[in-house]
């Protein structure tokens, strides 16, 4: 396998509401042989929220963001699919406007950069499938997730628009359910693996996320599922930390663990529950570590 190093890009939320995310993705990357160059003057992505209020102000960040990596002639790498979804629209939007990037370079050269297409954003689920390859990451398992039900949450950004993402069908993706077969777990297909988690909303209408969310968990509880794993800490946060004020709004009780992607793989590669930070989930942990004998 080839040495692997990228510019790493860990996004707001896993420096702060989600610091597990950080840790584990850290571990991941020891584990199987990544290095990350962090970029630690990297401005926030903006979400998707600046960009309908002021586009040119969000693609002035995401060109900087983009220029830092190409400066270190790496690949971007994020473990965040909302990340991953704005930098990708915005990395194709300025690749294809030669005029439009002028513009955008000519904001941002003050501070001594400038963007001139070449950057590549990957996700750290891409990383994983095409560059470890789903094979190596089986052998390399040292703790199986045998016995475990695991269901997969996708999110919105990271499957579309499938004209800028372009890594797999965004009516049927497999990366995740492949990845699960590979640490030992048995994966479960369920329709709101591909529906929003709803917490792009959740701050102007909370009935209608609370819904969404709830949908979605209570059908991978229906199936028997053991926990959710999800690539985005954003659909984590509405998923896990909100889950109790979801179970209180659907008026039942859902007690799904939602585990980053990150934590998954490096617990199946042996690393301690404790370093992963699963006891700083809102949802608790305890009955899925226990199938594993943790």
């Amino acid at each position: 396998m080839k040495q692997l190093k990228f510019a790493y890009f860990p996004g707001c939320v896993s420096r702060g509401a989600c610091k597990e995310l950080y840790d584990s993705t850290a571990i991941v990357a020891k584990l199987l042989g990544i290095e990350l160059v962090e970029l630690k003057n990297a401005s926030c992505c903006g979400a998707g929220v600046i960009e309908e209020r002021n586009p040119k102000l969000a693609d002035s960040l995401n060109a900087r963001n983009l220029a830092m990596a190409e400066q270190l002639g790496l690949p971007m790498l994020t473990h965040c699919s909302t990340c991953q979804g704005v930098f990708s629209k915005a990395n194709q939007k300025l690749k294809e406007d030669i005029g439009y990037r002028a513009e955008i370079n000519n904001l941002i050269g003050h501070e001594g950069y400038t963007y001139n297409g070449t950057a590549d954003v990957r996700h750290l689920l891409w990383v994983l499938v095409e560059d470890i390859g789903v094979a190596e990451l089986k052998k390399r398992v040292v703790r199986p997730l045998k016995g475990l039900k695991l269901s997969a949450f996708y999110g919105c950004y990271l499957l579309r628009p499938s004209s800028t993402m372009k890594f797999e069908n965004p009516h049927y993706p497999t990366s995740m359910e492949d990845i699960f077969a590979a640490l030992g777990a048995e994966p479960i297909f369920y329709s709101g693996r591909l529906k929003c988690c709803g917490f792009p909303i959740s701050m102007i209408n909370k009935e209608s996320s609370f819904r969404m969310a709830g949908g979605n968990l209570l059908e991978a509880k229906g199936l028997g599922s053991d926990a959710m794993v999800t690539p985005c800490p954003l659909c984590h946060l509405n998923l896990d930390s909100r889950q109790p004020e979801v179970a209180s709004f659907m008026k039942q009780k859902i007690d799904l663990p939602v585990l980053h992607l990150s934590q998954l793989v490096a617990l199946a590669l042996g690393a301690d529950p404790k370093e992963l930070k699963l006891d700083r989930h809102i949802v608790n942990t305890h009955q899925f570590l226990r199938k594993l004998g943790l």
